[in-house]
């Protein structure tokens, strides 16, 4: 019981740190005005080099721990798929659509998650998975269409498409955390990704010439500083998080995340002085238990058919 009231808890506070994300992407690459700054891939390569920077200590420490070469592989596809190709997917789709629709779109990743687990890594899905995953992705639905800040035309099919692609990566990675590093700490599993795509990052820094900007843009400090903040919060620690949870709970309920995120977004806004309306009340509760019903769902009917 201890250990599922801490995984939700760190599941809520996961998703307010990734709420706010998204906003810190903005401000990587616009100013107030709206103005570009950096663009989608600096931001992408410093967000990967920062967060490899801070978590560089840990990677040298599991790189020493690694006992099977296979594993190395495994650490690959978690940097890859898991931080480095969705850092430059979606800071290239922000640049083109609304917050609001890049929240829905997230919300794909338990349902990769699944379809993934179960195609690649012979793992069982449950009537209450697939009822509850339905059920969630419905209530973000909801949420983020009656949140006013959802535009989709035709020029915004390839973002979209690209936060799709993100999310499929994820759902790789997710299952690839639970069932080929679950031997390794949440940190080293963590740092052991970005130890893999740290070299590419530096590569990245310099080949999209992102010191030019701090030369000549009067806001580069100003993005930096979201960037960085991004970085640290939103990746490093983020990831360190989002892993401890994969190994003490299931990835489908780490994915979950991604519904709550969109929440999130609502509750500060409305600190912000924005309206809320009932459906948007009524979506969250939609979204709870759908995430509720797929991972808890067996429980709850075996007490049902129990004290039948």
């Amino acid at each position: 019981m201890k250990s599922n009231l801490k995984s939700w808890l760190l599941l809520v506070l996961l998703a307010c740190i990734w709420g706010s994300s998204f906003i810190l992407m903005k401000k990587g690459m616009f100013n107030e005005q709206h103005e570009a700054i950096f663009s989608s891939t600096q931001v992408g390569a410093m967000r990967m080099l920062i967060a490899g920077l801070v978590l560089l200590p840990f990677s040298i420490q599991v790189l020493r721990k690694v006992k099977d070469r296979k594993d190395l592989r495994y650490f690959s596809i978690v940097g890859v798929c898991g931080n480095f190709i969705p850092a430059f997917l979606f800071t290239y789709a922000e640049t083109h659509i609304s917050s609001g629709l890049a929240g829905i779109m997230n919300s794909f990743t338990p349902i990769f998650t699944l379809l993934v687990g179960f195609l690649f890594f012979a793992n069982k899905i449950t009537r209450f998975q697939v009822m509850g995953t339905i059920i969630g992705f419905g209530g973000i639905t909801v949420l983020v269409f009656t949140g006013g800040d959802v535009s989709a035309h035709s020029e915004e099919l390839l973002p979209s498409l690209a936060i799709v692609l993100a999310t499929l990566l994820y759902g790789i990675s997710l299952n690839t955390i639970k069932f080929k590093l679950s031997a390794y700490k949440p940190i080293h599993v963590a740092a052991g990704g970005f130890a893999t795509v740290f070299i590419p990052s530096i590569i990245g820094f310099f080949a999209f010439d992102t010191i030019s900007v701090f030369k000549r843009h009067p806001d580069a400090m100003n993005g930096f500083v979201a960037i960085t903040i991004l970085a640290v919060v939103g990746t490093a620690f983020a990831v360190f998080l989002f892993n401890g949870i994969i190994q003490s709970s299931s990835a489908l309920f780490a994915s979950s995340v991604t519904y709550l995120i969109p929440i999130v977004a609502v509750i500060i806004g409305t600190y912000f002085q924005e309206s809320i309306t009932k459906t948007q009340v009524l979506s969250m509760f939609i979204v709870i238990f759908g995430v509720i019903l797929a991972n808890y769902g067996h429980l709850l009917f075996k007490k049902v058919s129990k004290t039948r």
